[in-house]
C-alpha cells in the first residue's frame, strides 16, 4: 500500500524587529496526521507556551522527518523579509531526506525551485495538520533561541517580547539604538544611528 506523504512548512518571526525568521518543515503520513488531529492539535497561535512545548515531542515522534531552518537578520536586510522567509522555508524543506507527494506552504507564496509539487495555503496553519505541526516546532524553537540571546542583550527584554515590537522594546530602541541582531531595514530599528555591539 502506497502511503501519501505530506510535507507542511510554516514560518515564525516575520514581524519581529530582531532575530531570525525561522521555518519548520514536517513530513507526516496519513496515520500521523490522524493521530495529531484526534489529539486536538491546533495552530501555534491558539496554544499557550506550555501547550506548545508539550506538543513538540509528540509531533517529532509522529513525523517521518522534520527540520528547522532560518534566515539571519542580515539576510532579511539584504533580500527583504518576504524573500528571506521563502529562503528559510526552502532551507527547511530541502534538508528533509524524504520526497513527499506534496509540500503545503503556509501563506500565499510558493517556495522557489522545489523539486516536487507544492501548494500555498492561506491560513494553512489553521486548516492543515502538517502546517500546524510545523508552526509549533518553528514557534517553540524561535522562542527558545530568543531566550538564549536575551542575556547578551539585556536592555531589549527579549525573553519577554521574543524580538517583537512591544512598547518596551521600541522604547529601548529609541534609547539604545539597534544591536547586531536587529533588522536594520525595519523602520523602528532606524530610529537611532547608535548601534550596540
Amino acid at each position: 500500500m502506497v502511503t501519501h506523504l505530506q510535507l507542511g512548512v510554516d514560518e515564525v518571526g516575520r514581524g519581529a524587529l530582531c532575530g531570525p525568521v525561522v521555518s519548520a518543515a514536517v513530513v507526516l503520513d496519513g496515520a500521523g496526521m490522524a493521530k495529531l488531529r484526534q489529539g486536538g492539535l491546533r495552530e501555534s497561535k491558539q496554544l499557550s507556551p506550555k501547550q506548545r512545548q508539550a506538543w513538540v515531542p509528540r509531533i517529532q515522534a509522529l513525523a517521518l522527518a522534520w527540520h528547522i531552518a532560518w534566515a539571519e537578520p542580515q539576510e532579511i536586510d539584504t533580500y527583504n523579509i518576504l524573500q528571506a522567509t521563502l529562503l528559510s522555508m526552502r532551507r527547511a524543506v530541502m534538508a528533509i531526506p524524504l520526497t513527499p507527494d506534496i509540500c503545503l506552504v503556509d501563506g500565499c507564496h510558493a517556495i522557489p525551485d522545489l523539486p516536487y509539487p507544492q501548494r500555498a495555503v492561506i491560513q494553512g496553519d489553521a486548516t492543515e495538520i502538517s502546517i500546524a505541526a510545523a508552526s509549533i516546532l518553528a514557534k517553540v524553537w524561535r522562542d527558545e533561541y530568543l531566550c538564549q540571546l536575551a542575556p547578551a542583550y539585556p536592555v531589549y527584554n527579549l525573553a519577554c517580547n521574543k524580538g517583537y515590537g512591544t512598547l518596551n522594546h521600541r522604547l529601548a530602541l529609541q534609547r539604545y539604538g539597534p544591536s547586531s541582531i536587529h533588522r536594520l531595514s525595519f523602520r523602528p530599528c532606524q530610529l537611532s544611528q547608535t548601534k550596540l555591539p
